[in-house]
């Protein structure tokens, strides 16, 4: 058993320098399963084992595929690991003799289980300098008349300041020329934006959830060096702390 120091620094390598699994077991001279273990370990208590199904074949792997597959959660969709990718490596790197029909249908199940799970629980903490932007509609008087308007909001969850701006319409002109001013209201631009699918911003949602975005806004994106993110379809909640009212 590692001393509580080692255990700590590798939790660090892991958590804080985003190391993978790999790298760890080799600066700290140690077995890859060790480096796993403590790397992901998050509850200290002492373990019930579940009966687990057993791959009589894929058994002594399973462990390795699942820290690829986990790992490839931080990557972008097209750097991931496909279910053949998984089998060549498995074969070049680990000596498999196995079949890849085993390796494919576990990898198949094993993706579904981590998109569920994924879908399932949401981390709504965003770091400083991350921005949240929606559309609004309020009611306010004018003429002694109630009427509708529509506004741009941005809020940062940081550190819960929030800014809004007034738009004649939501087209995409009245959008950029709403978010322009917003970051002139806030003296900066935010590293990050988070974005519902806003029809100004987004042209269509491919199959594999990626946005094509339109050509004025990923120009204005360009100009301001800003980042964005899209929410998944109907899960505005994934932004926090702003919405439509």
């Amino acid at each position: 058993m590692l001393a509580m120091a080692q255990q700590d620094y590798i939790k660090h390598l892991r958590e804080q320098e985003d190391l993978p699994i790999n790298n760890i077991a080799k600066q700290m001279n140690i077995n890859w399963r060790t480096a796993k273990k403590y790397a992901d370990k998050d509850d200290w208590n002492i373990e019930i084992k579940e009966r687990k199904k057993r791959y009589p074949i894929l058994g002594d792997y399973i462990e390795i595929i699942d820290t690829w597959l986990e790992e490839d959660l931080r990557r972008h969709k097209k750097q991931r690991h496909t279910q053949i990718r998984v089998y060549q490596r498995l074969v070049d790197e680990c000596g498999f003799t196995g079949g890849q029909r085993t390796v494919t249908a576990y990898v198949s199940k094993k993706k579904k289980e981590l998109t569920k799970a994924t879908d399932t629980f949401i981390d709504l903490q965003h770091p400083g300098g991350e921005a949240q932007v929606d559309y609004g509609t309020a009611e306010v008087s004018h003429k002694h008349k109630l009427i509708q308007i529509k506004y741009l909001a941005m809020s940062f969850p940081y550190s819960n300041a929030a800014y809004i701006w007034i738009l004649p319409s939501e087209n995409i002109e009245s959008f950029l020329t709403g978010l322009q001013q917003l970051m002139q209201l806030v003296g900066g631009v935010p590293r990050k934006i988070w974005f519902d699918n806003l029809s100004a911003a987004v042209v269509k949602i491919e199959n594999d959830r990626e946005r094509k975005t339109t050509e004025k806004f990923k120009q204005f994106a360009l100009h301001y060096g800003f980042q964005y993110e899209f929410c998944n379809v109907g899960k505005g909640n994934e932004k926090g702390n702003i919405g439509a009212t």
